[in-house]
């Protein structure tokens, strides 16, 4: 989320499994009791609470559920969310016409994402791998997890652990959980996400920008709190599906993400984070830490990391280093006598979405396993790139991370004029 962005001119390709998308769910009387609290609304698309009905169970008469209203509101539109607050429902994450979707729009779009709403265990992450590598064309599309209820509360760990990334759905939290406890929920997520080293995204930020040109106070804080609490993006919904303002709220949301970044404290972070690493570290992790560690002490203004899979370049955006990264992505060349292709590309665009990442997808014809001269005509087109951007000034030092050979190498250059 650094303000200063670098490279990749190929938007990102992402898809949303939203709610399970049957019309009618006939267990609804067998899954909720007396005392139940249920949801009735716009509220997920507007942004508003006063479209929004609250309902408790009062008894349940065959397939009936008879209900009591605890507030006023008004119901317009033909879309609405029904939700069964801390109710289990038995219906399946990955619906038929969910996969019916993916199978004629994603897999021919070739998306980057796949966000899976309603993530309840990690076998939910698990059927939506096997179902993605099935189609071939997605068999790299990462998942990131969208944690909405309890349920998914209860088994983030193990949810984590087999998905690429979170998405921490605070408008659906916001029902499933009272209200005093979503904070406590979102810093301990996002903390286990950074320790992880996988993507963490919050929504729900500026609901009131739907309809006025500024946030309030209280958004504008909790926006910067995101950030310092170690999210790497922000997702809008209402404010910009529907939203009066939808450029501005991006503007907005924007300014005060680089503003929140400028008072981040990176030392104690980095420190945090190698405590939580421990020892030994794997290769790959102290390599990482190095190079950052390093970047900090020579005031570096960039660390350029030669990758083909990205994970170097993710690890090292891991300990958030104040400068930014720049991923050189290194194409992977195959064949199969009839026509080349390259891999890399995926990679590439699925690093925007780790805070303060910049890929840069070098060109095809260089293979992974450079040779020194390779990688120095590699490394001089990141420079360039760099200096074009703005990032890289001329006597600027830059932290270069690279493989040579069998062996990781962490180097200092220091430029000329």
């Amino acid at each position: 989320m650094h303000s200063t962005n670098l490279l990749l001119e190929e938007p990102i390709r992402m898809v949303s499994i939203l709610e399970p998308s049957k019309p009618n769910f006939a267990g609804l009387a067998k899954a909720v009791k007396p005392g139940a609290t249920i949801f009735v609304g716009q509220y997920l698309f507007t942004g508003s609470e006063t479209t929004s009905v609250w309902l408790e169970v009062s008894e349940v008469q065959g397939d009936d559920v008879v209900c009591v209203i605890k507030n006023s509101a008004t119901l317009a539109g033909s879309l609405f969310t029904l939700h069964c607050s801390q109710i289990h429902i038995d219906m399946p994450t990955l619906s038929d016409e969910d996969k019916d979707v993916m199978k004629k729009w994603g897999a021919p779009n070739k998306i980057d994402f796949l966000s899976l709403s309603y993530t309840r265990h990690a076998e939910d992450v698990r059927q939506a791998r096997e179902f993605l590598s099935k189609l071939g064309d997605l068999s790299q599309t990462l998942i990131f997890a969208k944690i909405e209820n309890v349920e998914g509360l209860n088994h983030f760990d193990e949810i984590l652990e087999e998905a690429d990334g979170i998405i921490l759905s605070r408008g659906n939290l916001g029902i499933d959980l009272p209200p005093e406890k979503v904070f406590l929920f979102q810093k301990s997520a996002l903390h286990k996400c950074n320790m992880a080293g996988k993507p963490a995204v919050v929504t729900r930020v500026v609901d009131s920008m739907t309809d006025n040109l500024r946030p309030t106070r209280a958004e504008a804080t909790d926006v910067a709190n995101a950030v310092l609490d170690g999210s790497d993006a922000i997702l809008l919904g209402a404010e910009t599906l529907r939203g009066l303002y939808p450029v501005e709220t991006i503007s907005t949301v924007g300014r005060i993400c680089a503003e929140a970044e400028k008072v981040f404290n990176q030392d104690l972070y980095f420190k945090r984070t190698v405590k939580y690493v421990g020892e030994p570290m794997t290769h790959l992790e102290s390599i990482a830490s190095s190079a950052v560690r390093a970047a900090i002490k020579v005031k570096a203004s960039v660390i350029i990391c030669f990758t083909s899979s990205g994970r170097a370049a993710r690890l090292i955006a891991k300990y958030r280093p104040t400068m930014p990264v720049l991923s050189v992505v290194i194409p992977r060349l195959k064949t199969n006598q009839l026509k080349w292709s390259f891999t890399g590309a995926f990679e590439a665009r699925q690093s925007l979405i780790v805070r303060g990442l910049f890929p840069m997808l070098a060109d095809p014809r260089h293979p992974a396993e450079s040779t020194s001269t390779t990688n120095e005509s590699v490394l001089k087109v990141a420079l360039d790139h760099g200096k074009a951007s703005g990032v890289i000034k001329s006597h600027d030092r830059v932290v270069v991370c690279q493989k040579v050979g069998d062996s990781s190498v962490v180097k200092i250059i220091e430029l000329d004029d």
